[in-house]
């Protein structure tokens, strides 16, 4: 969306800054295909045009980048954009390869300068490290600082402010989550566990320290998040024993390397992979939004999304039997190392190892 600004002031269609930013998410009541945005809006003021002007000088552009297949102008000038979806699909699964862990990320500073401060809680202090984190990932600058701190929250759960005390009377507390029940310790549980318990529900919800934060089953939601990032670089290894590397493709069609040379279908992935690639898709509009509105929580919940949509397809990644690799598979495990790159970066943002081996 920013290259089809940029291309359209450098052809004088336009006369604005190029923003920094795009907000670009599922089309609306009224909207179609597959995505949209209101930069038209955004940019008419200082465009000095109407936005659905502005939209129209934007339209070409969109319509000639790789992917797109038709941009449809609806209400006052919103662009409502369908992509080819198997050239987007491996176009992202690329895209996410390339980037790693650092996939939704800001490709830079953006200038926005950002202080959080919060009282002396254990959980503000922790939700206050998050939210930097994803502040900083966006291109924001960020200072922390807290009421009352104690040290023990950085040797044990790795949380860091830049200045302890009260602040002045125009900074007020802007990070203030329910605290944590007396009866709960976060910090028994370690950091990876303390962490998430304290991250994962909303800032207007009490969490949950117990020990189900801490058992190995599907029942516990850190679990299969790690879970699923373990199986998927177990996948990587194992496909390197086959002799085969990742290359982004359909996952879905024939594999012609069978013994008898007839081609099967893997058909459970024509349920499995459109979600997940929904969900790898929407990271960095979670990763912007958790930022804007200093809300980890809500990162925490779409690693759930990514994860608990992985788990069906990660065992369809190597050949069975006596299959050999197909582009197929190939393919898979392009999807497969995807899913971990996103996985492995989310729980960095939240602070939260993310191992190879479970």
């Amino acid at each position: 969306m920013l290259h089809a600004v940029r291309r359209a002031v450098d052809a004088g269609e336009l006369s604005v800054a190029v923003p920094t930013r795009a907000v670009v998410a599922p089309p609306g009541p009224g909207g179609c295909g597959d995505y949209a945005t209101g930069i038209a809006l955004q940019l008419a003021r200082p465009a000095g045009q109407p936005p659905l002007k502005v939209a129209e000088v934007l339209r070409p552009h969109l319509l000639g980048a790789e992917g797109i297949t038709d941009v449809v102008l609806t209400g006052p000038g919103f662009l409502n954009i369908s992509l080819d979806r198997a050239v987007s699909r491996v176009g992202l699964v690329g895209e996410i390869l390339r980037r790693g862990e650092r996939y939704g990320y800001a490709d830079g500073p953006d200038g926005r300068v950002v202080q959080l401060h919060c009282p002396h809680d254990l959980r503000a202090v922790v939700v206050a490290d998050a939210a930097a984190r994803l502040l900083r990932s966006q291109g924001a600058l960020v200072r922390v600082t807290a009421e009352g701190f104690e040290d023990a929250w950085t040797s044990v759960l790795g949380v860091a402010v830049d200045a302890v005390g009260r602040a002045p009377a125009e900074l007020p507390v802007n990070v203030r989550p329910v605290p944590a029940p007396e009866s709960a310790d976060p910090m028994s549980l370690g950091r990876d566990a303390g962490r998430w318990a304290l991250l994962h529900p909303a800032a207007h919800d009490r969490p949950r320290a117990g020990d189900q934060h801490l058992v190995q089953r599907e029942s516990n939601p850190l679990f299969r998040v790690r879970y699923a990032h373990a199986r998927a670089r177990a996948a990587t290894r194992n496909a390197a024993d086959l002799g085969f590397t990742a290359e982004p493709g359909p996952v879905t069609g024939s594999d012609t390397g069978t013994p008898t040379g007839t081609a099967t279908v893997t058909a459970p992935l024509a349920d499995v992979a459109p979600e997940l690639l929904a969900a790898l898709a929407d990271h960095p509009r979670v990763l912007a939004a958790a930022a804007d509105h200093r809300a980890p929580d809500r990162l925490a919940r779409h690693l759930v999304t990514v994860a608990d949509a992985a788990l069906p397809f990660l065992p369809t990644v190597l050949p069975r039997g006596g299959e050999k690799p197909s582009a197929a598979h190939r393919a898979r495990l392009a999807l497969a190392e995807a899913v971990g790159a996103v996985l492995a970066g989310g729980l960095d943002l939240l602070g939260i190892d993310a191992p190879d081996h479970l």
